[in-house]
């Protein structure tokens, strides 16, 4: 495997945690990143399209999609800007900007990996 479908592997693993965790018990979530308890669907929808993004994650890194990997580092240093914005806006709890940090680092993560190539070994 190479080691860009490593990093969006790994990333894709993230997601499936953050989506079944919004699915199952969305306040488990939300109120550590500083987001009111809800009894809203809101959260459980959320959770519901990132798990089709882990899904899309997963399924490309398992195929080697290394032109998807070089989107994922365009969109996710972009969830990182948007995240941040928000939270200097005060529009999101302060929170919410260690989601886009972690989006950030590994689309870092990808970029370097990209930018590496292929391993030595077995996929």
């Amino acid at each position: 495997m190479i080691r860009a479908a490593q990093s969006v592997f790994v990333f894709s693993l993230y997601l499936f945690v953050v989506g079944i965790g919004l699915v199952a018990v969305p306040n488990t979530v939300l109120t550590p990143l500083g987001f009111s308890p809800s009894a809203e669907f809101w959260p459980r929808v959320i959770g519901v399209l990132t798990l089709c993004l882990a899904w899309y994650y997963f399924s490309a890194a398992r195929a080697g999609s290394d032109q998807f990997f070089r989107w994922t580092v365009q969109v996710r240093i972009g969830v990182f800007v948007v995240f941040g914005a928000l939270v200097l806006l005060r529009l999101a709890p302060a929170p919410l900007a260690l989601l886009g940090t972690v989006d950030l680092l590994a689309a870092l993560w990808t970029a370097w990996a990209l930018g590496r190539g292929r391993t030595s070994g077995a996929s």
